[in-house]
């Protein structure tokens, strides 16, 4: 399988290693993704999951507010200790993230958090786009996996494209953050809220409210 730029770059981001480490583990792997992330964790060459199983027990809680009152977030991010939690870094880490959330909406912080019943009826619908595009069946299930993981970029906070610099997703956001501070960082949770979400808005027709005052008088 063919190796691409794009490929390289999405490893990179994914594990914090070199360019030319990242390159030889797809090829190693063939292309798989998941594999070349092994393979450079074995090989030690993935930085920040070297700090991945330690626990982030310390943090902050965040909030932004946006569009005069209009949206809301509270987000959790975690570190390993209080002292990197009370630096100007780490607070700016945590607005920034917030801010990210306000933007984009998404949904769920991870790909794991996605619910597997979300995903059936996902890929049901775009099965059914493809075949209604006319695409042959035997390309079908490959496209639906191609535009499930475009999906997870729309719906998963890690997934998406950092609103202040597009060429890195949020993942790789907090894999910059705990190289930099050597700890541990994550997204734990956020909730957010938009003004009037969820609530039955009342249209108002004029011409019917004047013509049944008409009708009264």
């Amino acid at each position: 399988m063919e190796v691409t730029t794009a490929m390289v770059k999405e490893l990179r981001e994914r594990t914090q290693a070199g360019m030319m480490d990242c390159k030889k583990a797809l090829v190693e792997s063939n292309g798989d993704m998941e594999k070349a992330v092994e393979y450079l964790r074995e090989k030690g060459l993935a930085a920040s999951n070297k700090k991945s199983g330690r626990v982030a027990s310390e943090g902050m809680v965040d909030s932004y507010i946006h569009m005069g009152g209009k949206i809301g977030v509270l987000v959790e991010v975690n570190c390993e200790t209080d002292f990197v939690a009370k630096t100007d870094t780490f607070k700016n880490l945590c607005h920034d993230i917030a801010l990210q959330i306000a933007a984009s909406n998404p949904l769920f912080v991870s790909k794991e958090d996605v619910p597997q019943e979300n995903l059936e009826k996902e890929r049901e619908i775009l099965r059914v786009q493809a075949l209604n595009e006319g695409k042959p069946e035997k390309i079908v299930d490959r496209m639906v996996e191609g535009r499930i993981e475009k999906y997870y970029k729309e719906v998963c906070l890690l997934e998406q494209p950092f609103v202040k610099n597009p060429d890195i997703n949020v993942q790789a956001l907090l894999n910059e953050a705990t190289l930099a501070s050597g700890e541990k960082i994550s997204v734990r949770r956020f909730t957010r809220y938009e003004r009037g979400e969820g609530i039955e808005k009342k249209v108002s027709d004029l011409a019917a409210e004047i013509s049944e005052m008409t009708k009264k008088a």
